[in-house]
């Protein structure tokens, strides 16, 4: 990796709208599916995905489900049950409850929260599968009381025939048992826009390519949908109390991701530096997924040497990275300056891909710089929001002048005289009944 002071680190970042053809491509598919519904689909997943179906084989039976557990491992269903414990427990306490204000005068304000009701899951199908992208999803939409889960995975995974069974026993015990066998921006319009077979959601989440994110950008406005994640990135702040065979290790777990994944230590200590250079160099070549890595660390991995901590917290709040990990001697004591960060790990302990698969916070984090405005995905994601009104006669007597100025200021004639004939009629029935 190279090593180079903040001043010469420059982090590109650009987001992905793909290529002319790519969203024409995209556009087409959406337009086809939208208006022909399941032949489309069948066409199109027969077209990139190799696979004949028909409409009937479109959805993964519970007898399928059922024979994925043959095919995994005990202990990953046991790790599975572990982690999903875990990210329930943390993502419960997110959970927020409607309310409603009682004034003095009658007046009633409040705030009804409902879940949404019916969530679509895209879960990836290229050369990995991520049964833990299954549960990071479909959990914090269950506790916000979501009824309806579906989940849309391609028919092979990782250019093997049929979906990896570690996704179908992630999502069994998830909870997830309407699942289809369609990926692509096939799948994703077929969510957003239902099919004979597949009906309609109000919010697409999960990860894809560039044409599933092409295809949820697309179709944003019919349907919510989460965000368009870009590469993975990590930030380690660290001083010279840290241990650089992990730090050297954190910074490739997410390097082995993608090409374009972004792995940076920041650090005051030069000596730490080019220790974990040269021990980057030495993992790598023991990594399985060498080659991904080596094209990470090497067009977009840096570590960059600052003059003190504080240096380096201002290049991280810059750099608003997706994982954050503080290794130093008191990493707590620098926690409270730390603006921008999708999520935070603190100490030698909390190595990233703890919170990836098992502590309980998603791994669904904002990607690009992204940090600085957006959050991790959560309960809030899979909830809508009414405001509540109940406004008493008193209140609007009281309120009702300041009302009308307010709209006649801009201009809305229309608002205040909605406003003013309720006000003329109370006092005409009050000059009534002074007659009486």
């Amino acid at each position: 990796m190279k090593v180079q002071s903040s001043k010469d680190f420059k982090l590109q970042r650009e987001v992905e709208y793909g290529t002319p053809e790519q969203n024409e491509t995209v556009k087409q598919i959406v337009a086809d599916i939208k208006t022909e519904g399941d032949a489309a689909l069948l066409r199109y997943t027969e077209r990139f995905d190799r696979t004949m179906l028909t409409a009937s084989e479109l959805r993964v039976t519970e007898e399928e489900l059922q024979a994925a557990y043959s095919r995994v491992e005990d202990s990953f269903v046991t790790a599975i049950r572990a982690a999903a414990a875990n990210i329930r427990a943390f993502h419960a306490r997110q959970k927020r409850s409607s309310w409603m204000d009682l004034q003095p005068d009658g007046t009633i304000l409040g705030q009804i929260i409902r879940p949404l009701k019916r969530v679509g899951v895209y879960v990836p199908g290229g050369t990995a599968a991520y049964p833990s992208s299954v549960l990071m999803n479909v959990i914090p939409a269950q506790i916000a009381g979501v009824p309806e889960i579906v989940m849309v995975t391609p028919p092979a995974t990782g250019g093997k025939v049929g979906i990896d069974p570690y996704i179908l026993v992630a999502a069994a015990e998830a909870g997830v048992s309407e699942i289809y066998r369609v990926g692509g921006a096939q799948a994703v319009a077929a969510l957003a826009f239902g099919t004979e077979s597949i009906a309609p959601v109000d919010k697409i989440c999960g990860p894809g390519n560039i044409y599933v994110a092409l295809a949820k950008r697309e179709v944003y406005g019919a349907v919510d949908i989460d965000s368009i994640a870009g590469p993975s990135e990590i930030v380690v702040l660290a001083d010279d109390t840290a241990e650089p065979a992990y730090i050297a290790a954190d910074l490739l777990s997410q390097a082995e991701h993608d090409t374009m994944a972004s792995a940076i230590l920041v650090t005051p200590s030069q000596s730490l530096a080019d220790t974990v250079a040269a021990e980057v160099e030495r993992q790598l070549q023991e990594l399985p997924r060498e080659a991904v890595a080596r094209a990470s660390v090497e067009n977009h991995g840096a570590i960059i040497v600052v003059e003190s901590l504080q240096e380096g917290i201002a290049v991280v709040n810059r750099l608003a990275p997706e994982h954050l990990e503080i290794v130093a001697e008191d990493p707590m004591g620098l926690l409270g300056s730390i603006e921008n960060a999708g999520a935070i790990f603190l100490g030698p302990y909390s190595s990233e891909p703890v919170g990836d698969y098992f502590a309980g916070p998603n791994h669904i984090i904002p990607t690009n710089g992204t940090a600085r405005f957006s959050s991790p995905v959560d309960v809030d994601d899979f909830i809508k929001k009414s405001s509540l009104i109940y406004y008493s006669k008193e209140a609007l007597l009281r309120d009702g002048e300041t009302i009308m100025e307010l709209a006649r200021r801009e201009g809305l004639e229309g608002h205040a005289r909605a406003i003013q004939i309720r006000l003329e009629n109370e006092a005409k029935g009050g000059a009534e009944e002074d007659g009486e």
